[in-house]
């Protein structure tokens, strides 16, 4: 029903209110799983990424996790995950805990702990042995990977849309359906040639809001180049940014870098420009981690959402629309969203996607 709702009224109210309802039933689900629907096939299906091998970055492979054992409640004595972190992370870098038992450094797990947010999104975390357990389950990797902290990491995803206009500032429709059509802002990943939403890691002691503001401007303005355009850019932004937003989504992130002891949480925020203005001033401009940055429709790319975050190296941004292939085509989305961010994020866009190819 939900889905007829939207399909009928998204383009006769505002874009907020349809956000607010998609990302309203992705919540609901998320923490109420439907009756008929199977645990274990939840789990797998919010914790995919989690599991896959060899590990980024290298070559280790993943203790194999059937569905039925990510579940820390099921038992599993003989679950011996492998012990994983990353070199680089262990030459203890600004951004990432000294090791376990280091001088001086004592971390206090669900908690604010100095400057570090150790709390986490999903509420309190079990901690065993002395070190936090990912709330989801198994991975078959323990240690830190390529995280940073011990528990959770927290980022933070701006979502940056717009209707389709032409060059005359008049909003596009769909030839089929009459609807306008729905852009978002988008960074490809030189690592891997993935897109994403631009995002990035919240500092200690920032703010969400601050993350939001900064990580939009570094990937897909490339503010650290300090031009005069770019300073103007960043004026629209910033107007862009103080409008009314609404929060998406807030919790674990089905990440491939994710263990046992350290995984991926972030809060993805929506800005919406309704008339289209204040991004149509914007030079998008890729950073230096990043390739392209284009405006998308939600239909072209919806992989971008298969990973929030990935790592610290992407492609440059666009504000593109290009028909759906029948590699991004999907259809026969269910009435309510998925068990995962990936999923609840993905159709929260196809649901805003007016476009017939949907």
């Amino acid at each position: 029903m939900l889905s007829r709702v939207l399909t009928r009224g998204a383009a006769a109210v505002s874009i907020t209110a349809a956000i607010a309802a998609v990302g309203s039933s992705f919540l609901y689900y998320r923490w109420f799983r439907p009756s008929g629907s199977s645990p274990a096939g939840s789990m797998a299906a919010a914790h995919a990424k989690a599991l896959t091998s060899p590990y980024p970055g290298s070559q280790v492979q993943r203790r194999p996790v059937p569905p039925e054992k990510i579940s820390w409640a099921a038992d599993w004595p003989e679950y011996d995950p492998v012990d994983y972190t990353a070199p680089y992370v262990l030459t203890n870098p600004p951004w990432a805990d000294p090791l376990l038992g280091s001088e001086g450094f004592s971390p206090q797990f669900n908690a604010l702990d100095g400057a570090v947010q150790r709390e986490s999104l999903q509420g309190t975390y079990s901690v065993v042995g002395g070190v936090p357990r990912n709330p989801v389950g198994r991975t078959g990797v323990k240690g830190r990977g390529l995280l940073g902290r011990w528990g959770p990491n927290h980022a933070a995803d701006p979502l940056i849309t717009r209707w389709k206009q032409d060059s005359d500032g008049r909003r596009v429709t769909d030839k089929g359906t009459g609807k306008p059509i729905l852009q978002f802002v988008a960074i490809q990943r030189k690592d891997c040639g993935q897109w994403a939403i631009p995002g990035g890691m919240v500092d200690p002691g920032e703010l969400v809001s601050a993350t939001l503001h900064r990580e939009f401007c570094e990937e897909a303005l490339n503010s650290l180049e300090g031009s005069g355009d770019q300073s103007e850019s960043e004026k629209k932004i910033q107007e862009l940014f103080s409008q009314e937003h609404l929060l998406i989504y807030r919790g674990y992130v089905d990440d491939p870098r994710n263990t046992d002891n350290s995984w991926m949480e972030t809060q993805a925020v929506n800005y919406h420009d309704e008339t289209g203005h204040l991004l149509s001033q914007i030079r998008l401009e890729a950073g230096d981690d990043a390739g392209k940055a284009p405006l998308c429709p939600p239909c072209a790319h919806l992989s971008i959402i298969c990973s929030l975050l990935w790592g610290a190296t992407q492609s440059p941004p666009i504000i593109c629309s290009r028909t759906p292939t029948s590699s991004t085509r999907r259809k026969n989305y269910p009435s309510t969203a998925g068990t995962s961010p990936t999923e609840g994020v993905s159709t929260f866009l196809h649901r805003l996607c007016l476009c017939s190819d949907c």
